[in-house]
């Protein structure tokens, strides 16, 4: 099992003098070498008789391929070079070619379902902001974290604001420090060999589906719903006027930096914000149900040519599906994404598909008579969906097998989900 623990860090202005120093000397690094992959490619994707003098290159093509390994071998001759790469670690410099390797990858492969990565692009000056140690408290290692202090030799001690204790059992993996509009931070990846056993599907004893919407974030199979928080929406008069201000500055200029900067924390607070949010609500659902049923949704694909785009991507739904099957996994509870394919337009009493536009917000069956929440019944489908596939005799609406459905339960935890400034 791996985690991912945060916590801030207090260098001295010495110290990030120095590590800003090292963030640019690795991003020309990065971009130097994603360019000779890109004349590498340019070079070698057609034969010689069929390239077009006006679009192609003209040259020698590179007896190395450009791979991982070939330019980790070439960073010797890139310090002999350019001395100034001799002042921070040999791993740093791996682990930034293994992100561009990785990126390279994503971009020309594609996964298991046909999709492909974005290209690559090169990165503008400070937009590289972190740089990654592979190894930590290792004998070989040159990151170590010592109690509430990181000690790195080229920078020496650098505080740490330990605000949680690491859980035993876990061993540090890697450290990556990373800058943010508001301070330094150090991200550790921690590691436990330990898997934990799922939830079986015989033990399952309470069940729900989940719908996620715009007019309330969610609505569970149970009736219960949680208001949705619209973090963007609420700050973007705000954000506007401070994005104006930006415009009017000079850029380079130190009120330019000032006001960017002013912008970031704006941005920075809303993320963090509707993470805290799909953090407390990922924790109610797991912590009272066994196994919860959820949309598989492409999100992107909802945003991509819809008026309320803003608005679905305010609401973080991909996001929160994520995290919720990060915490199910530390809470032994079990997520189910099915196929939304007619989840709204099915009805869950009789399976008869009663067609309506999504400002009908009421579920009307002419063939049953069922007339319910149109969200709740597209939950109720989603879990029917989620039952069938996992092969667990529940009922949809609370009850154990063939049994009458049991008396909803009114829940008052959803409004006590309160945000916490970061």
């Amino acid at each position: 099992m791996r985690l991912s623990y945060q916590y801030r860090i207090q260098p001295t202005p010495k110290q990030q003098a120095v590590m800003f120093d090292w963030l640019e000397l690795l991003r020309r690094h990065r971009n130097w070498v994603l360019g000779n992959r890109f004349d590498w490619l340019h070079r070698t994707r057609c034969k010689i008789d069929r390239c077009s003098i006006v679009s192609e290159p003209i040259g020698e093509i590179p007896e190395l391929k450009p791979t991982f390994e070939n330019e980790s071998a070439q960073l010797k001759e890139t310090k002999k070079l350019f001395p100034e790469y001799k002042e921070f670690y040999h791993e740093v410099q791996q682990e930034n070619l293994k992100r561009v390797d990785k990126a390279w990858s994503r971009w020309l492969i594609p996964d298991k379902n046909g999709n492909r990565g974005g290209r690559p692009k090169f990165k503008k000056k400070g937009e590289l902001r972190s740089f990654t140690f592979s190894r930590v408290n290792n004998p070989k290692s040159v990151c170590f974290l010592e109690g509430t202090n990181l000690r790195i030799p080229k920078l020496g001690l650098i505080p740490v604001i330990v605000h949680r204790p690491i859980p035993q059992r876990f061993e540090i993996k890697t450290a990556t420090i990373v800058y943010k509009a508001d301070g330094w931070y150090v991200s550790l990846s921690l590691l436990d060999d330990s898997v934990p056993e799922p939830l079986a599907i015989d033990a399952v004893k309470s069940v729900v589906g989940v719908d996620v919407g715009l007019k309330e974030f969610l609505t569970t199979s149970d009736g219960e719903t949680v208001p949705i928080q619209q973090h963007y929406r609420r700050t973007q008069k705000h954000l506007a006027g401070q994005q104006r201000q930006l415009s009017r500055k000079k850029p380079g200029s130190n009120r330019h930096k000032k006001q960017q900067n002013k912008v970031a924390r704006i941005h920075q607070r809303i993320a963090r914000n509707r993470k805290d949010f799909h953090y407390k609500t990922a924790y109610q659902l797991t912590r009272k149900y066994d196994l919860i049923a959820v949309e598989d949704l492409k999100v992107r694909n909802l945003a991509r040519n819809s008026r309320l785009a803003k608005s679905i991507l305010d609401a973080g739904w991909s996001a929160f599906i994520n995290i919720l099957e990060s915490v199910a996994v530390k809470c032994g509870s079990l997520v189910v994404k099915v196929a939304p394919h007619n989840t709204s337009q099915n009805c869950s009493g009789c399976q008869v598909l009663v067609p309506k536009t999504l400002s009908v917000r009421t579920h009307e069956c002419p063939n049953c008579g069922l007339i319910l929440d149109r969200d709740e019944n597209a939950a109720v489908n989603i879990l029917n969906k989620a039952l069938q596939a996992v092969g667990h005799i529940v009922s949809a609406r609370g009850g154990q097998g063939d049994t009458q459905p049991v008396k909803r339960e009114t829940s008052t935890g959803w409004d006590e989900v309160q945000l916490s400034l970061f």
